[in-house]
């Protein structure tokens, strides 16, 4: 090896500490707060360790929370690790921000920028939610009420998908999921089949992760077959297919350098390596993107992890792909060239586990730390955030890097090279409308509330249209099991309030 080549330990980053807390309070006021959390979450990431870390932070990431507001989260919690670290930071919204940050801390390592640090993430929404319903004053840290709600997915969209109720994650990612299984040849019924099956195995890692929220497997049938526990939210998605916020939770994961980690004697069969990883984006406007069967962002980001695993999805030992909706592990696992019996989790799913919104993937990476501890050697942890909007990927190997970590990760230029024309959008329609994806929106009693359908016009712009609760017949069309609508051409006309309705011919 020449010099060249040689990476010294001193700039080789390594994640030497994990650590995880779930809360579930006897008392509403007996919860801890966020910011226990993230504090209870280091400590133990630094006792797993085995060596006193904390006080050398320099690099402080805390991935966003929703749960609790506070005035500069993370110099609140430098404050009580006694740290000044040079770089403090309290990350957007995005379920991909926990590996961006991991990755991010590692190249800070092999810059030689910092020697320690830290990333980390927590909620309390379970304890959140019950207070605010019992009318419980939570003794915590006083909510920052001048603090402006960090933006999120609704902020972007447009007013048509507002008004229809197509601008939350449980009404927009139908819309991949119909397209996307209508482009794969599958019938609704097949489709569901997968995301039964797939989810299964995600409640199976749930019941076995000490951490999770559910500790039950749940059989296919289970999860697709909507009842009183299980009802269907926004078609074809039912309670169970989607992931479940109200929990307490907190996870941190501590970095170092391999020269660090071993002056301080931390254990050999204790060390994981990031080895590299890729990150890019759609337009946080989905209703600008130019087809909903596929995401360029995806696409290129695990097809460049891959590279970095010898070009084959197969050579990973463990993987973690994100799973808020069935939609997204799904597209993913084609990607990576994985077939319908692939094991998509080490952690348990959003669903299962448990979805402290954020940060899922700050718990998805310890629980891959410690499955490449007991044995594995390369693992795959993808997360993803927004509408299927940003994406970001991490390779960690049980083996060190034969080379310095890079540091340009983007492969937006790939992702942005493979888009195709995006039809222009428009609010007013009428005549033929060609069905691009579908979902149906329901009530807590189990009755549609309305359909919407995302439309091409004859003329090939793009828009957004109503079923009223009243149409029957096209409701009945876009609920068939065993032929998808995507395709289906139908009439355009306004209703009295302007908008869009749309009747299958």
């Amino acid at each position: 090896m020449t010099e060249k080549t040689i990476v010294h330990e001193d700039r080789i980053p390594v994640i030497v500490g994990i650590g995880e807390i779930v809360d579930r309070p006897k008392e509403i006021a007996e919860g801890l707060e966020p910011l226990d959390l993230l504090e209870q979450a280091l400590r133990r990431a630094e006792a797993d360790a085995g060596a006193k870390l904390l006080g050398e932070v320099q690099s402080l990431d805390v991935v966003n929370f929703l749960s609790w507001r506070y005035r500069d989260a993370e110099k609140l919690l430098a404050q009580r690790l006694g740290v000044s670290p040079a770089h403090c930071y309290y990350g957007p919204v995005g379920g991909e921000s926990p590996i961006r940050f991991i990755h991010e801390a590692a190249k800070r390592i092999a810059r030689g920028e910092c020697t320690v640090a830290a990333v980390c993430g927590a909620e309390a929404q379970s304890t959140a939610t019950k207070a605010e319903r019992a009318g419980v004053k939570l003794p915590w840290t006083p909510f920052a009420q001048d603090v402006p709600e960090p933006k999120r997915g609704a902020a972007f969209q447009k007013p048509l998908a507002i008004k229809l109720g197509v601008f939350r994650p449980v009404t927009v990612y139908p819309f991949y999921e119909a397209a996307s299984s209508a482009h794969w040849g599958q019938t609704p019924r097949e489709a569901m089949a997968e995301s039964g099956t797939l989810w299964s195995r995600y409640s199976a890692a749930a019941a076995q992760n000490p951490n999770s929220w559910l500790k039950r497997r749940y059989a296919p049938e289970e999860i697709t077959t909507p009842t009183a526990d299980n009802r269907l939210i926004a078609w074809p998605y039912n309670k169970l297919m989607v992931a479940n916020p109200s929990v307490n939770m907190g996870g941190a994961l501590l970095l170092t350098s391999l020269a660090r980690a071993r002056a301080a004697g931390i254990a050999e069969d204790k060390l994981v390596y990031p080895l590299g990883g890729a990150s890019a984006e759609e337009p946080p406007d989905y209703l600008v993107r130019d087809q909903f069967y596929e995401s360029h962002p995806q696409n290129a980001v695990l097809t460049a992890v891959m590279d970095i695993a010898g070009g084959d999805g197969k050579n990973f030992d463990a993987i973690e792909l994100y799973s808020c909706f069935p939609c997204v592990p799904k597209m993913a696992r084609r990607t990576l060239g994985l077939g319908a019996d692939v094991q998509p989790t080490v952690t348990g799913g959003l669903t299962f586990f448990g979805a402290p919104l954020n940060t899922y993937m700050t718990h998805a990476a310890c629980a891959m730390v410690r499955r490449l501890r007991d044995g594995d050697k390369l693992g795959l942890l993808y997360g993803q955030g927004g509408f299927v909007t940003k994406h970001h990927a991490l390779v960690v190997s049980k083996t060190p890097p034969r080379e310095a970590l890079a540091q340009e990760t983007s492969v937006q230029d790939e992702a942005d090279r493979n888009r195709r024309a995006v039809p222009e959008f428009v609010t007013k329609a009428s005549g033929k409308g060609k069905v691009e994806s579908f979902t149906v929106l329901y009530g807590r009693d189990g009755d549609a509330e309305h359909g919407v359908v995302m439309l091409r016009t004859a003329d090939d712009r793009r828009t957004l249209a109503r079923i009223p609760a009243s149409d029957n017949a096209t409701l009945a069309r876009l609920s068939n099991m065993d032929k998808t609508p995507v395709g289906s051409i139908g009439e355009i006309t306004l209703a009295a309030d302007g908008t869009p309705e749309w009747r299958v011919a």
